[in-house]
């Protein structure tokens, strides 16, 4: 049996399911059927949600079990949080730490002082 596409391999909208069939009686049922959320989502992106929720939503586990780095985790979790429609949530760490960034790069504060900002 092969898995639900849920793409249109022409024009790339979301496909829907129009006919279920029972393997054990041979029922069928017609009509305009939606797809879960999840069911849109890439191989990648289920293989990723898949080793997250095994190591528990640990990002550290999922560092080691991918060989991936910490932002890839995140950013790769913020990518299937887009897919599912909703928004992600910018951390308080994850906002301080933009900021650092932003007055390194405008010159307003020193390498050595956003290192510092940074460990804290």
């Amino acid at each position: 049996m092969h898995n639900i596409i849920s793409q249109c391999p022409v024009c790339s909208h979301q496909l829907i399911a129009q006919r279920l069939k029972c393997q054990h009686c041979d029922t069928s049922i017609e009509n305009n059927f939606k797809l879960s959320r999840f069911d849109y989502l890439s191989v990648e992106q289920l293989y990723f949600i898949e080793t997250f929720i095994r190591c528990r939503g640990s990002i550290k586990e999922v560092e080691k079990e991918l060989g991936i780095s910490y932002p890839t985790v995140r950013a790769k979790l913020d990518e299937v949080i887009i897919s599912l429609g909703f928004t992600p949530k910018e951390g308080k760490q994850s906002k301080a730490n933009s900021d650092i960034l932003d007055a390194l790069e405008k010159g307003e504060i020193s390498a050595d002082d956003a290192i510092k900002e940074l460990k804290k």
